[in-house]
This record gives structure tokens, sequence and C-alpha cells, in this order.
């Protein structure tokens, strides 16, 4: 079978899937208690099931079993079987974590004890490790001794799998953007040949869309940390087996496939550090929130949202196709310098870290206006 057919099946047969399960984990949520209840802190004002995320991981897992006997034997190398396994047993720890604590809502340790655990099977059950990064400047690759390099591969996962789930506040709004970090590593892995990554990501991709029919404002059923975990953990996994061994991209690219959840979560920290309270301590101070306060509806929020991450997947694409050009570290200066600019001044916009500082606004308005005063001055 021709390796584009392929894909595409893949993709087709996981969206299709996911269209069949998805009603049917609506029934078993409901069936097991696996419900969320209203409160201050969420949009919703009636009880939806969770535990949406087995649908995705379902579609995901019985589309690759299925499409498995179609996949030429070239394909199946040892080193890229090391990969597709790494994935699904590290997700099936993931997903287990997170349908349990969709149904009895685990503590916090217990969910990171679980990621933990899934992160170190990749690590030390498969050998799968960031061993090279491509720092800005640098003459080539660097590698990164053995004992940073398992700390540095473990919190990436857990760190990107949390990101996931802190987002995951609107209908559709998780799923979208991890829809769009897994199109643009579909895009890089297809630049680049990677064969695993293509297969997976086409599948991942799939099973997400499917699930978005039910998802997407008014949602039927919520993905639950089942799917935000799950999700998070797939673009961890994937973003750093996809580019481990592939020395033409930059240590920024991973960062900004999934630029919307990080910096989301980089802005949380620091807005409760500013306002002196716990930095776990949940609020309503996410990008979404901060979008509806601005008097955006629930839908538009969202597209904004899957907008700015487009965006990203855009630079990230960008970055990665650029990289072996002699230009190539002064592009990828220019991208952090440029994403770090309109970060901060969306950031004040709408007030996601502090309503009334906006110390970089502030500084241009101060120098616009004395550039206004002096040229009023040399008028007369």
């Amino acid at each position: 079978m021709p390796e584009g057919l392929l894909y595409s099946i893949g993709f087709i047969l996981a969206l299709t899937l996911a269209l069949v399960m998805t009603p049917l984990v609506k029934k078993f949520a409901f069936f097991v208690g696996a419900i969320d209840k209203p409160n201050h802190r969420k949009v919703h004002t009636r009880i939806m099931p969770r535990m949406g995320g087995l649908a995705i991981y379902a579609a995901f897992v019985a589309g690759f079993l299925l499409l498995f006997p179609f996949i030429p034997d070239g394909m199946l190398t040892d080193a890229n079987m090391n990969m597709i396994q790494a994935l699904l047993v590290g997700g099936t720890i993931i997903i287990l974590i997170g349908a349990l604590d969709d149904r009895f809502e685990l503590s916090a340790k217990v969910k990171l004890l679980g990621q933990l655990v899934a992160a170190s099977v990749v690590v030390f059950g498969f050998g799968i490790k960031i061993d090279l990064v491509n720092i800005p400047f640098g003459d080539a690759m660097q590698p990164i001794a053995g004992w940073i390099a398992v700390p540095i591969t473990i919190l990436w996962i857990v760190g990107v799998t949390n990101a996931i789930n802190l987002i995951d506040g609107l209908d559709g709004l998780a799923a979208g953007v991890s829809g769009i970090a897994i199109s643009t590593i579909l895009i890089m892995a297809i630049v680049m040949g990677n064969i695993p990554i293509i297969l997976l990501s086409s599948l991942l991709l799939g099973g997400i869309v499917g699930f978005l029919f039910f998802n997407f404002h008014p949602a039927k059923i919520f993905m639950g940390d089942s799917g935000s975990l799950f999700l998070g953990f797939s673009l961890a996994t994937l973003s750093m087996i996809g580019f481990k061994q592939v020395t033409i991209v930059s240590f920024v690219t991973p960062l900004l496939i999934i630029g919307v959840p990080l910096s989301d979560t980089f802005f949380a920290i620091v807005r409760r550090w500013v306002n002196k309270r716990p930095i776990f301590a949940p609020d309503k101070g996410h990008l979404h929130h901060c979008l509806q306060e601005l008097g955006f509806s629930h839908r538009r929020t969202v597209l904004i949202i899957w907008g700015v991450a487009a965006i990203f997947g855009g630079f990230a694409i960008l970055q990665s196709t650029v990289i072996q050009s002699t230009a190539a570290n002064w592009v990828t200066f220019s991208v952090i310098c440029l994403l770090m600019f309109g970060l901060q001044i969306g950031a004040e916009l709408i007030g996601i870290v502090d309503k009334t500082r906006r110390p970089v606004i502030n500084f241009f308005n101060r120098l616009l206006l004395r550039t206004k005063v002096d040229a009023q001055s040399r008028s007369k």
C-alpha cells in the first residue's frame, strides 16, 4: 500500500472510530458517574459527562491495530516500533490515571505520580531521551550528558502534559489547540520524511477531529483529564521523538508547537506570584477567561485561541524549514524576539497577569507622547 494512502486511511479510520465511540463513552461516563458539575470556576451551567479522552485514545489505538497488518515491513523497523510502543504504553498509563481522576477526582500528588511513571517508562523502558539540543549561535548540535538528559526529558513530558490540562477550560479549546499542534508536527514530519511520526500523528489527528464533532460548543461531552492528559503526553512524546534525531531542528521548534498552552501556563505562574497566591492554586485568569471578560462569546474565544495556536504552528514550520540556511541562527533569534514581544503586548492588553500593570504599553505611550511634544515644539 502506498505510504500516502496508508496515512490518509489511518486518519479517516481514526476519525470514524471517534465518531462511533464518543457517544458510547458518553453513556459510559454517565453510567460510572464521571460527570462534571457546575461551580463558580466553570463556564458550563449543567451537569456534563467527562472522560471523553477515552474515545480519542480508543480511536487512536484501535485505528493503529486495524491498520497494522497493512503497514509495509520496511516501515516496522526496530527503531520505529520502539517509538510507537513508547507512545502506546506511556499513553495507556496516562489514560488510566486520567480516567480515574475523571471518576474519583484524584489528588494532584497522585496524578503527578502517575505522570512521572508514564514519563519514566518512556525514558527507562524504551530509552527515549532528549539527548541533543541546538543552541542559537552555537556551532552544532550539542550533546546532553546522560544523567542530565533523564530529568530534562521527564520534566518536558510532565510539563507539556500539564500545560494542555491547564487550558482545558472551554468547549473544544484543548482538543482544537492539540489538533493544531499535532497538525504542525505532521507537516514537519512529512517534510522530514519521519515515517512513524507521520503515521502516529495522522491517527491521533483523526481521533481529535472526530471527537470535536461532540466537543465543540455547545459540547455534548468533555474530554476530562483523561483527554487533556493523554493529548498533552502525546504532544510531548511526539515532539520529542519526532525531532530528537534530526539535527536540523532547533530546540525552539518544540516550544513553538505548544506555544499557546506553554505561554498560558507561564503567565499563570507569573500572575499567581505577582498576586502572592500559591502557584498551583486554580483561578479564573487564564487566556480564555480574559478573552471572555473582554466580551467575546464562548465560540469566538475558542476560535481566537485556535488562531493564535495556528500562528505558533506556522512559526514552528518556518523555523524548521529555514534552519539549514546560513541565516538559521538569526531566524531563530528573530522568531524568539518577535514572539516574546507579541506575547507581552497581548498579555498586557487582555490583563492576563494584572489588569492595571502595562509596563511595555505605557513605555511606548510615553515615547509617542514625547515624540509628539518634540514635534510640536519644533513646529513652533
